[in-house]
């Protein structure tokens, strides 16, 4: 059936119908801009970008169409999505509906090939696609196309992510760009968002095209309360947090701007005996699913968090708690929003800190980079002639791997380079530096953060300041957060949990959890290992590249300009103090070889040896110098990978039945600490504790 032969009232009926089903409920009907953006995309076969509040539901539209295309022989809808959790929620959902789903990421690749099977033999209704499949060079030649080909309907969820203009700007995104162009003709595309202000929404809207029908509504939520709580230090932050998280209504998310800060106010919360845990996009996907659920049932009173929690419409929260501001009320919008779904009222606190700008100043520090070294990378490339992957470029351009990686992505989409299985190789086209856009870029962020200052200072409307940030038309006082007087926040902290957390802050040693189970995908590189890890024990790290006390003796360190040597004697009593108060019992010591800093590695080693009185009996050595030290760093399963093929336990004495520590400089993905230690006990080690400098952010 075409979309000419399809009747109005007919189509109406039938997507209410599908509404009760995808919601379980027989009383709910359509919002008139949910059924005009259905209308759009299933009788008129147009493009549409839908701005509306969380939990307004958008996905309601994308199901619904889904299923009245289909009806009409339509191929499956592709949802490109960045939330993992999301995409989980969205799939459960779906099924209630009778919906077939699907989901391709970087964390299911063994399930690749049965989904692509699924979707050629027409039992797959949604496919939904992480962002970074888009530029994989097999997902982006071999299965984009065909995608793009048989699609029936195209979903953009987190529309912003495509504008440079917006708060969550993501390279990976520009690639949609391109996956419009190959849609053949008559294709629907909606684009949804929560978080786009006029500038964003117009940006978007012009990629999609100029037929593109734009449906805004109002971004008040009339469940939230907001309010600001002012301290002057950090101790007493975590300690507002301490007496006062229990005082929260159900479970909610405490969000921070680092990872390292979700690990440590995790840790100090649950040892003034609150069940919480942390989450970043570090955490192991299986690690993730449990935490959401216990969230989300209320096992756990709160996830410490960074932006990486994204729950999706079937969390109920009561509260938002925000230990530190993010860089704009648009991204501050966005968090807060997923508190008060399926709640009558929630409760949003905002705890700004003076390091607050300084962390802002570091995550800019991170943008794109100068016109200097972006040629210099072009130039390496052209000059090798043959794909150059990350770990070869970092040697010959001094940027750091994620910023190059980031940079190599928007030169691949501005096709200047081109990324292919081996690395990445200079296409030889022409490529302008934008110098003017970039500075325009530059400076709406800085209006931004002004304006994040403002919220936090503004005497009038809470809400309404954060919906004239997004342009939100007719925003009006919403009579709910502490100025307009509908909420009460008290401000006191005990000094006893102020005292708590100034001890500490002021103590080195930060635990070092345990990889706990083996990434998906390993059988399908020829890696026999599954499920739950036999290895290491919980370990220390001196602090984290982040922390405020010894992290900044630790970037010093660690920077890449610094020479090799031996341990600065501040940080020797740091070790030292960690060991008084961990009191690890060992026998044995080995020690993880490093190609960028034997003599630190050897010296720390060495030291740990005569102060603890146990003999060094070998070394995790380096037998593959060929793969990068920080080789596979972005997926667990590469990164095992190449652990595996770089290191083997060189061992000089028997380690059967002795408990072993295990010394390195830095731990970042854990995977390096994690195979040796797996080595180890496969050679009988009862126990084995991990003891490091640094650990990352």
């Amino acid at each position: 059936m075409s979309s000419a032969d399809l009747d109005v009232t007919t189509v109406r009926d039938q997507a209410e119908h599908h509404l009760r089903a995808l919601v379980g409920r027989d009383d709910v009907t359509l919002h008139e801009d949910q059924w005009t953006a259905i209308a759009a995309l299933v009788v008129d076969r147009r493009r549409a970008l839908v701005v509306q509040r969380t939990g307004w539901g958008k996905s309601a539209v994308y199901f619904v169409a889904t299923l009245l295309l289909r009806a009409t022989g339509a191929g499956p809808t592709v949802i490109v999505s960045p939330l993992l959790a999301l995409m989980r929620n969205q799939i459960a959902a779906a099924e209630r509906a009778g919906i077939r789903a699907a989901t391709i990421n970087s964390t299911n690749l063994e399930e690749w090939d049965q989904a692509h099977a699924a979707i050629a033999a027409g039992e797959i209704d949604v496919l939904l696609v992480s962002p970074e499949r888009l530029n994989n060079p097999g997902f982006r030649d071999e299965v984009l196309p065909r995608l793009a080909a048989t699609c029936g309907l195209l979903v953009v969820d987190e529309a912003h992510c495509i504008s440079d203009w917006g708060h969550d700007f993501r390279p990976d995104y520009r690639r949609i760009r391109t996956l419009l162009g190959d849609l053949p003709s008559g294709i629907p595309v909606l684009a949804t968002t929560a978080t786009a202000n006029a500038r964003v929404t117009a940006d978007v809207a012009e990629q999609l095209g100029a037929d593109t029908v734009v449906l805004r509504g109002s971004l008040d939520r009339d469940s939230l309360r907001l309010g600001v709580v002012r301290l002057p230090t950090i101790e007493q932050r975590l300690a507002w947090l301490a007496d006062h998280l229990d005082r929260q209504s159900g479970s909610g998310i405490v969000y921070c701007l680092t990872v390292a800060a979700t690990q440590e106010v995790a840790d100090y919360l649950r040892s003034r005996g609150h069940d919480v845990a942390a989450y970043s996009g570090q955490t192991e996907p299986t690690e993730r699913m449990a935490l959401e659920e216990g969230l989300v049932s209320g096992r756990l009173k709160a996830l410490i968090a960074t932006s990486a929690l994204g729950m999706g419409f079937d969390a109920t929260l009561g509260f938002v708690v925000n230990l530190g501001a993010p860089q704009s009320p648009v991204a501050y919008y966005q968090q807060v929003g997923r508190a008060g779904r399926g709640t009558a009222e929630a409760t949003v606190v905002l705890l700004p800190g003076t390091e607050d700008r300084d962390i802002w100043a570091y995550f800019a520090s991170l943008s794109f980079p100068p016109e200097r070294l972006v040629r210099e990378t072009l130039a390496v490339l052209e000059e090798e002639g043959r794909p150059l992957g990350p770990g070869a470029l970092e040697t010959r351009v001094e940027l750091s791997r994620s910023r190059l990686e980031q940079m190599l992505k928007v030169l691949d989409v501005d096709g200047a380079v081109r990324r292919v299985r081996s690395g990445w190789e200079a296409t030889g086209e022409p490529w302008h530096y934008d110098e003017q856009r970039y500075q325009r870029v530059r400076e709406a962020r800085e209006r931004e953060q002004q304006a994040m200052l403002d919220y936090q200072r503004t005497t009038g409307c809470r809400m309404r300041f954060l919906r004239d940030q997004l342009d939100d038309d007719g925003a009006t006082d919403c009579g709910r957060c502490d100025n307009c007087g509908g909420l009460s926040l008290d401000a006191a902290v005990s000094q006893d949990a102020v005292d708590q957390a100034q001890r500490r802050l002021a103590r080195p040693g930060v635990p070092v959890a345990p990889r706990k189970m083996w990434p998906t995908g390993l059988a399908a590189m020829g890696i026999a290992a599954k499920g739950k890890i036999t290895g290491a024990e919980e370990g220390r790290a001196v602090a984290r590249l982040t922390d405020l006390g010894y992290g900044g003796a630790l970037r010093e360190l660690f920077a890449e300009t610094a020479p090799d040597g031996p341990v600065p004697l501040p940080l020797v009593r740091a070790v030292v103090e960690v060991l008084q108060d961990w009191q690890p019992e060992v026998d044995a010591i080995v020690v993880v070889e490093s190609a960028r800093r034997p003599h630190l590695t050897a010296d720390l080693a060495d030291g740990l040896s005569r102060y603890l009185q146990v003999p060094m009996v070998g070394r995790y050595a380096i037998v593959d110098p060929d793969v990068a030290p920080s080789q596979g760093a972005t997926n667990s399963a590469h990164r095992v990978a190449a652990v595996g093929r770089r290191f083997d336990l060189d061992l000089g004495a028997d380690v059967a039945g002795r408990s072993v520590l295990v010394v390195d400089d830095q731990v970042g993905t854990g995977w390096t600490l994690t195979s040796a230690a797996v080595a180890l006990r496969a050679r009988g080690a009862t126990r084995v504790l991990p003891l490091v400098l640094a650990a990352g952010a």
